[in-house]
């Protein structure tokens, strides 16, 4: 067994043994998801829970009357906006807005890294959300969560490697451990959180170049994984033009290799405002 699989399986035991606490959904976002299930469930069901949390109350007003979702008359109460954006949209708003909280850190070593990963799926989700509003048959709020969501597997290694101080040190050995495991980890994590089974598959497959959704596409995983690969232009994770040329979610998805979120959307307000979405004060 190679080193990377006992650091694997580790986390795994450590995971469900109780040893490696993950951080959990926050427990409003629980609650929504509970509401949300339920087929009696009410718009003012759904705004009671919400309005529990004054900080989520007051920035899922601000995402109902951004640019993105407003319609031609103000929304000025959360049971307004459930009735207006729906109980499923409000669903995946509030997990994707009170995510941010899994991202702290709890010492200055692990801060940088998580820090960096929220920013990179900010940008994901913000790109995938542009992306889905030019193809038909897919939410653009379930495609930012599942951009917000990809890289989830990543919390669980930096936790382990922030266990062994050696490991949190060495950043080639750390990003290639990640590298490899953290699609597993994410699909792992997703299922114990009971998230339906399109956004696992997200977690899982992202990474993998050579899937093809088929007549089935584009779905969710070709989304995520052009906003992914176009997030790393100009990065030292950008990947071999004649490589990407390969990569079927292009095609499925209508983009170029070399798209750029701007040529998406003429003047890339609309990735702008999604972006914004997550650094709302």
């Amino acid at each position: 067994m190679s080193e990377q699989d006992v650091f694997y399986n580790t986390i795994l035991e450590e995971m469900d043994s109780g040893k490696l606490v993950l951080p959990t959904l926050p427990e409003v976002a629980l609650q929504v998801r509970e509401v949300v299930d339920d087929p009696e469930a009410t718009a003012k069901q759904l705004a009671d829970i919400i309005t529990t949390d004054a900080a989520l109350s007051a920035r899922l007003l601000k995402v109902a009357n951004s640019p993105l979702y407003r319609g031609r008359v103000a929304i000025d109460s959360v049971q307004m906006a459930v009735s207006r954006l729906g109980l499923s949209m409000v669903r995946n708003l509030v997990t994707s807005l009170v995510m941010e909280q899994m991202f702290q850190a709890t010492n200055n070593r692990l801060d940088k890294r998580l820090r960096g990963l929220w920013e990179q799926s900010t940008k994901v989700a913000a790109a995938s959300q542009v992306i889905a509003a030019k193809l038909p048959g897919i939410r653009t709020d379930e495609a930012m969560l599942a951009g917000l969501i990809h890289a989830i597997g990543i919390l669980p290694i930096l936790m382990k490697a922030d266990e062994d101080g050696d490991l949190i040190r060495d950043s080639r050995k750390l990003d290639q451990l990640i590298d490899n495991l953290y699609p597993r980890l994410g699909a792992t994590i997703l299922e114990k959180w009971e998230f339906p089974g399109n956004l696992v598959t997200v977690a899982r497959e992202h990474a993998n170049l050579n899937r093809n959704s088929g007549e089935n596409g584009p779905d969710l995983v070709d989304v995520v994984q052009v906003a992914v690969l176009q997030s790393y232009n100009g990065t030292d994770k950008a990947i071999d033009p004649l490589k990407l040329n390969d990569v079927i979610a292009f095609k499925q998805v209508g983009a170029d290799t070399g798209f750029s979120v701007e040529e998406l959307d003429e003047n890339s307000e609309e990735y702008r405002e999604a972006l914004a979405l997550f650094n709302m004060g």
